[in-house]
């Protein structure tokens, strides 16, 4: 599943393999970071990754341009991308959501046994 550039992706749409194999990467997951409270152009995420060539930084917005995560607009010779968190809280929802919710139950009844035979 592949977007086109400058569309949402919906939750029906959610590659869950391609969204995991992009967060997968800590540099991608750095590059989401500096997304998540503003768009931002390619050439400012070069200078905010000085260790990686444009070509390599150009590579790991393709894969999260891919995976849904990143959405790139053009505006004249600047390329603008943008953070799309719905593929993110499509995850947290179909997969982190309920086993954080069980989890908390069976601390809740651990703690709860616990307190029982405690004098």
């Amino acid at each position: 599943m592949s977007s086109r550039r400058g569309e949402r992706v919906s939750p029906e749409q959610v590659d869950e393999d391609r969204v995991f194999k992009a967060l997968a990467s800590s540099t991608r997951r750095q590059l989401l970071d500096a997304l998540k409270n503003q768009a931002r152009t390619t050439g400012d995420l070069c200078e905010r990754f000085p260790h990686l060539d444009r070509c390599t930084v150009m590579q790991h917005l393709r894969v999260l341009e891919a995976a849904g995560l990143v959405i790139a607009q053009r505006k004249g010779r600047e390329r603008w991308n943008h953070l799309d968190p719905l593929p993110i809280k499509h995850i947290h929802d179909r997969w982190i959501g309920d086993y954080a919710s069980a989890a908390v139950g069976m601390l809740a009844t651990l703690k709860s046994d616990l307190e029982r035979r405690t004098p």
